[in-house]
C-alpha cells in the first residue's frame, strides 16, 4: 500500500470530478455576455473586409502569444504570410516570408476555431505533429504525434541544481482513457461554455500527455470549445495574448489549483475565475481594437480627397492603428522624423500641413519646442 501523501490533484479520490461553486460566477458569466454583446454590436457594424483583417489580426496574435508563452517567439510577419496564404483567394508568393513552422501552426489555430467536429486523439495528434513539424526539443528527441511513454513527466523551472518541480503528471499508462474521459465530456457536457473551457484547460494540462507542446495544445482546446458557439465570435479577440499579458500570474494559478498540499479542499472556483476574467479582458482588448478601426475607416472617409502624401499617411496610420492615447507622447518632429526618415524642415511643414488639413490637432498644454499632436478622431 503506497502511504506517501497526496500532493497533486489526479490523486484524488474526486478527480476528474472537478468541484466549484457556480453561484459565485455568475455575476463575472454576465459581465462577459455584457462583453461579448458589445463585441458583436461593434462588429455588426464594420464591412466584412474589416471583419476579416480583424479576424487575421486575432489569429497572428493567438499565434504569436500561444508561443510566446512557453518562451518560443514568432516573426509576426512570418505568421501573417501563412494566414494569408492560407485564408485570401489572391496570395503574392513572391512576397511570401512564411516558414514551415508558422505554415503548421496557423493550420492549427484555423482548425481548432472553424472545425467544430469532434475532437478525436488522432486530431490531437494532428495538431502535436503540426507544433513540432520542423524541430525537436533541443538535445533530446521527443515523441511527435503520439503520447509519452514514460512516468516520470515533470514541470520544472530554475537553473540546472537549483530546480523547483512545479508538478508532476500521472503515469504514462493512464493517458489513453484519461484523454478518452476528457474527450467524451468536451463533446457532451452542456455546462456554460466559458467555465467549460476552464475546466478542459485545466484537466488537459493535468493530463499532460506530451512530452513537450502541452500548454499550447490546451489553448487550442479551450479555442475550440468558445469558438463551437454561435453565442461568440471568437476569432475577434485572442485569448493566448490576454494570458500572455499576465503570464507569471498564469503559471502560479495553474501550480495552486493542481497542488493539492495548496489546494487542500479540491475546489476549483478560483481557476476558474481567473479564467473567466482572462476571457472577459480578451474580449475588452478586442473592443479597443474594433474601436481604433472604426475611428480609423471614419477619419480615412473624411480625409480621402486630402492628397496626403504617403509619408503622411504612414505616421497617421500609425497612431490610428493603437489609438491616440496608447501613442506615448503624441506626435511631434523629433517622432516624426524618425517615423519617417525625413528632414527637420520637411517633418514641420508636413506635420503643420496636417494641422492645417485638421487632420491633427494640438494637445493641451503642449508648446514651444515640447508641442505635441494628436490625430483628430
Amino acid at each position: 500500500m503506497d502511504n506517501r501523501p497526496q500532493k497533486w490533484i489526479w490523486q484524488h479520490p474526486d478527480y476528474p470530478h472537478f468541484n466549484y461553486d457556480k453561484t459565485s460566477l455568475i455575476d463575472l458569466l454576465g459581465q462577459i455576455e455584457h462583453h461579448h454583446g458589445i463585441l458583436h454590436g461593434i462588429s455588426m457594424s464594420m464591412n466584412q473586409k474589416d471583419i476579416q483583417s480583424i479576424k487575421i489580426e486575432a489569429l497572428i496574435n493567438e499565434a504569436i502569444n500561444t508561443s510566446a508563452i512557453e518562451g518560443e517567439y514568432l516573426k509576426r510577419e512570418s505568421v501573417r504570410a501563412s494566414l494569408y496564404k492560407k485564408l485570401l483567394q489572391h496570395f503574392d508568393a513572391k512576397n511570401d516570408t512564411s516558414t514551415h513552422q508558422t505554415d503548421a501552426l496557423v493550420e492549427v489555430l484555423i482548425d481548432c476555431s472553424t472545425n467544430q467536429t469532434n475532437l478525436t486523439q488522432e486530431r490531437l495528434h494532428g495538431w502535436h505533429n503540426c507544433l513540432f513539424v520542423s524541430s525537436y526539443n533541443l538535445l533530446y528527441k521527443i515523441r511527435i504525434a503520439s503520447f509519452r511513454e514514460h512516468d516520470d513527466m515533470q514541470v520544472v523551472s530554475g537553473a540546472m541544481g537549483h530546480e523547483k518541480v512545479h508538478y508532476i503528471a500521472p503515469p504514462a499508462k493512464s493517458i489513453d482513457k484519461d484523454i478518452k474521459v476528457l474527450l467524451d465530456w468536451i463533446e457532451d457536457c452542456d455546462e456554460n461554455i466559458y467555465i467549460k473551457s476552464a475546466l478542459a484547460h485545466l484537466w488537459f494540462v493535468s493530463i499532460h500527455p506530451y512530452d513537450d507542446g502541452n500548454g499550447r495544445i490546451a489553448r487550442a482546446i479551450t479555442d475550440y470549445i468558445l469558438s463551437g458557439s454561435s453565442q461568440v465570435d471568437f476569432k475577434l479577440y485572442s485569448l493566448s495574448t490576454a494570458i500572455k499579458n499576465k503570464r507569471t500570474e498564469y503559471y502560479a494559478m495553474l501550480d495552486k489549483t493542481t497542488n493539492l498540499f495548496i489546494n487542500r479542499n479540491f475546489d476549483f472556483t478560483e481557476w476558474i475565475h481567473w479564467h473567466l476574467e482572462t476571457v472577459k479582458q480578451a474580449m475588452i482588448d478586442a473592443q479597443k481594437e474594433l474601436e481604433y478601426l472604426l475611428q480609423k475607416t471614419r477619419f480615412w472617409d473624411a480625409h480621402r480627397l486630402d492628397a496626403l502624401s504617403p509619408r503622411q499617411v504612414k505616421v497617421l496610420n500609425r497612431v490610428l492603428d493603437v489609438g491616440n492615447e496608447n501613442f506615448e507622447g503624441g506626435i511631434n518632429t523629433k517622432k516624426y522624423m524618425a517615423m519617417t526618415k525625413v528632414s527637420k524642415a520637411t517633418a514641420v511643414r508636413d506635420i503643420k500641413e496636417l494641422v492645417d488639413k485638421g487632420c491633427i490637432v494640438q494637445i493641451e498644454g503642449s508648446s514651444g519646442r515640447n508641442v505635441r499632436y494628436e490625430v483628430v478622431v
